[in-house]
């Protein structure tokens, strides 16, 4: 790749976002859910590529990376630090907690005060940090209080163990809920072009300026595949490209975290950072019909 490449392929072509008002990044992150074993399970086949695909990220501008405790459960977090600690400067690595894994492809939830302060605890331990700049709730539990679990992560922040509480896969009445406890800095659910089940919690971010993390950008239906495959084709770019930068598009605080454990994946996926959708473009993809929703991330 020369030079002039170098300069176009850069995470900062997405422009940047402040999220909580002061830790500012670039609006095209990474997620880190897939360098781990399959069934988000273990150890990756390849750690080398995973780890190659981590400090690549960060070469080409990525100060944005998301994980979890339950993407291992534990790989994830430690396979970051392994790579990239000591961090540099403006590193904002967030975090989740809220699931247990019996095995591979398997979670269950446990959102108790007692587990996320565990959980956090090894987050902390596993990432080499005192404090996690953004911890999220990965799910509300149905089999415990939300406020309680919301007051935990609170009393957390209180100690500085957290800069900053975030949720994930939750609703507007969530949200309202927990803001009554503690400011809420970011939002992660499900939605892309195709899957626009949270399409009034993005609006709504946008009126309280909170983050907006989305996650499963492509969408699962066919017919948004397909949509998307004529855009792409006729823009002689990928089909996620195209789909990370409908999102770009759609709000100045959505924050996409596209995953991937190869180098070549990563790179394409940051070219999107400098691809502009027309109007046209845009509003055909915004026209396709949703798929179901459905929780993790």
């Amino acid at each position: 790749m020369n030079t002039n490449e170098e300069q176009i392929l850069s995470a900062a072509g997405a422009g940047t976002f402040a999220i909580g008002g002061e830790l500012t990044v670039n609006r095209l992150g990474y997620g880190a859910m897939r360098i781990t074993g399959a069934g988000v399970w273990g150890s990756p086949p390849d750690k080398a590529a995973s780890m190659a695909t981590l400090r690549r990220a960060i070469e080409l501008g990525v100060n944005l990376i998301d994980t979890a405790d339950s993407y291992g459960p534990g790989t994830s977090e430690e396979l970051i630090a392994e790579a990239l600690y000591p961090y540099p400067a403006g590193l904002v690595v967030a975090t989740k907690g809220g699931w247990e894994r019996p095995g591979p492809g398997q979670w269950t939830h446990n959102a108790s005060p007692e587990h996320l302060t565990e959980a956090l605890e090894g987050s902390l331990k596993r990432l080499r940090l005192d404090r996690i700049d953004i911890y999220q709730l990965h799910a509300p539990d149905n089999a415990v209080s939300f406020e309680a679990s919301v007051e935990t992560l609170a009393r957390l922040r209180e100690q500085n163990k957290i800069r900053h509480v975030a949720l994930s896969n939750v609703t507007r009445e969530h949200i309202e809920r927990a803001r009554r406890i503690v400011p809420i800095v970011s939002v992660q659910n499900r939605y892309s072009f195709a899957d626009r089940e949270s399409d009034f919690i993005v609006d709504y971010c946008e009126q309280s300026n909170i983050a907006f993390l989305p996650w499963a950008p492509l969408g699962q239906a066919k017919e948004a595949h397909d949509a998307i495959k004529k855009v792409a084709n006729d823009l002689d770019v990928t089909p996620l490209q195209v789909a990370l930068a409908w999102l770009l598009k759609r709000s100045k605080l959505i924050l996409p975290i596209p995953g991937t454990s190869s180098v070549k994946h990563l790179e394409e996926n940051i070219a999107a950072a400098g691809l502009e959708l027309s109007q046209a473009a845009y509003d055909k993809l915004a026209a396709v019909s949703h798929a179901p929703a459905s929780l993790r991330g």
